[in-house]
């Protein structure tokens, strides 16, 4: 069955664009045949996600406007917003620049694996490693701040960065670093699981370095033995 209707506009005119008329032969979709067509595609899968957009002709005058209506969206479920793993880095530079244990502690994961390359073991676990920081924050003064020169910002699971510490907004000597932090996303948090700093050393030994390797290998060479013992 074919359905009409009018919609009529006050008008000083009485001539036919003065009316609005949806007219059931410009809804295919809305005839029987449509309808039962309709009723099947989208009650046989109920939770698509795109629906079909319903098209209605609209006679104003001798003029058709087709105008495509989208019915509405399905309710969607909240999704938790995950920080991105150079947000998270950058939090922790920030929670040490700013002596907040507190925010940093939720950015370390409870297994952590932290080493600082001038220490001879690493740090393992959280509390480990905030005792750490305690000790760091506590042995210096508020004005010597960690500056990131460099971070990467393309893997969601390992960053890298390059830093240098300033004191109040001049390069401090004998300070510049460079760490690697790899991150998980644990109980809906993205968090470190692991760090490694390697930091400039105040002595520079120079080529001295190249010739202490050399003599290491040669030794290593003469004696395989010894490699048991590094």
């Amino acid at each position: 069955m074919l359905m009409s209707s009018t919609i009529s506009f006050p008008s000083s005119s009485s001539s036919a664009a003065s009316r609005l008329r949806l007219s059931g032969t410009s809804l295919p979709c809305l005839n029987t045949h449509h309808h039962r067509h309709y009723h099947h595609r989208f009650n046989k899968n109920p939770t698509r996600k795109t629906p079909r957009k319903t098209q209605l002709r609209v006679s104003s005058s001798d003029n058709l406007t087709a105008v495509e209506v989208a019915p509405p969206s399905p309710s969607t479920s909240l999704v938790a917003i995950v920080a991105s793993a150079t947000n998270v880095v950058r939090s922790f530079y920030e929670g040490i620049n700013g002596r907040d244990l507190a925010s940093v502690e939720e950015l370390i994961a409870e297994k952590c694996v932290y080493e600082d390359l001038i220490f001879p073991r690493p740090f393992v676990g959280r509390q480990a490693i905030l005792e750490f920081f305690k000790k760091f924050i506590d042995s210096i003064s508020a004005d010597l701040q960690f500056v990131i020169d460099d971070i990467s910002s393309e893997d969601s699971s390992a960053v890298g960065v390059t830093w240098h510490l300033e004191w109040k907004g001049r390069p401090f000597p004998f300070s510049k670093g460079c760490s690697f932090y790899r991150l998980e996303v644990v109980n809906g948090k993205r968090q470190i699981i692991y760090g490694r700093d390697s930091v400039e050393p105040a002595i520079k030994p120079g080529e001295t370095a190249l010739v202490a390797i050399g003599a290491v290998t040669w030794l290593l060479q003469q004696f395989p033995q010894l490699a048991d013992r590094l």
